[in-house]
């Protein structure tokens, strides 16, 4: 076994991201670790791209933490309709139209990153996104091998809007000749897809590799077992409920292949159950996040620490 490898995943879950972001930010000030270090790889998928490609490039995870408390409800501000009543438009808006305006999140996103490119980033950055045009899954790469160069010219918040344009949420990004939507529709946890380029890629042993997979949480209870309801996709499957059903699912999947394929020790997960729904653009439930997110921290801080440091006297 040579050096670790390490790769750092995070989730998608809309506004949820806070939680992922305030355990790194627990990382690089309590344990005293530089994350751009400390991992090789970075990826992130929906709100965690927002989050990986800010490790990448140098951001403090305590500002992105503060990123989505002062923008967060900025985000998730809905269009108006003035001609549909407030329960009407939680009914039919998304069956018309997105439910909210990607603006203010580019306009976040441009003051964040605002003119880096995929190619300026030589740490492996993956924030996969989906071509809807071309029915095909799509991975935004930073410059890191000389063999993929699609998308060196790509302004990093445009790879992020793209991997966040999750279904009737925001409309699908057009980038290039691209139209691309949220990359959780087959990547939510993208931890599977970066240990793959990994190999594939960079030539990494599967032995050496090491994963710190942070999620968004998911919840225990989804539709429960009345068979005899009505499934129609408003009153049955429900909008919100479906599409954060089927992003857990996809981060669930993920994890469950890679715990088969790799040694116990090679990946740690950091992740949260609920009882109650977790909607992707609830912002009261930031602080809550928050809280969970430290309590999280605090009661597995030395097996963190121990996980990110194995090897480190190779």
């Amino acid at each position: 076994m040579g050096k670790p490898f390490r790769i750092l995943s995070i989730d998608g879950g809309g506004i949820r991201g806070i939680y992922p972001a305030h355990v790194l930010r627990c990382i690089e000030e309590r344990l005293q670790m530089n994350l751009s270090d400390t991992f090789d790889m970075i990826a992130g998928t929906s709100t965690g791209s927002i989050i990986a490609a800010g490790v990448a490039t140098g951001v403090p995870a305590a500002d992105i933490v503060a990123m989505y408390k002062e923008h967060g409800a900025g985000i998730f501000r809905k269009k108006r309709f003035f001609w549909l009543g407030k329960k009407l438009k939680n009914m039919f808006q998304p069956m018309f139209d997105s439910v909210y305006d990607a603006q203010y999140l580019e306009d976040v996103l441009t003051e964040v990153f605002q003119e880096k490119r995929l190619g300026d980033i030589k740490k492996p950055l993956l924030l996969p996104s989906t071509d809807i045009g071309n029915g095909c899954v799509h991975v935004l790469k930073s410059g890191y091998s000389k063999e993929f160069t699609r998308d060196n010219a790509v302004l990093v918040k445009d790879a992020v809007l793209a991997s966040c344009s999750a279904p009737t949420y925001f409309n699908p990004h057009k980038l290039d000749h691209y139209l691309l939507a949220d990359g959780g529709l087959w990547a939510n946890n993208p931890a599977l897809a970066a240990m793959i380029d990994a190999q594939k890629r960079l030539k990494i042993a599967q032995d050496d590799i090491q994963i710190l997979a942070i999620g968004t949480g998911h919840s225990k209870t989804m539709y429960g077992t009345n068979a005899s309801r009505k499934w129609g996709l408003v009153n049955g499957w429900k909008h919100k409920e479906f599409i954060s059903f089927i992003l857990s699912l996809q981060s669930q999947s993920a994890l469950n292949y890679l715990n088969l394929m790799l040694r116990p020790g090679q990946i740690k997960r950091i992740d949260f159950e609920s009882d109650l729904p977790l909607p992707l653009d609830d912002v009261s439930m930031l602080d809550d996040l928050i809280s969970k997110a430290d309590h999280k921290f605090t009661h597995e801080s030395k097996s963190i620490r121990d996980f990110l440091t194995i090897g480190d006297s190779q």
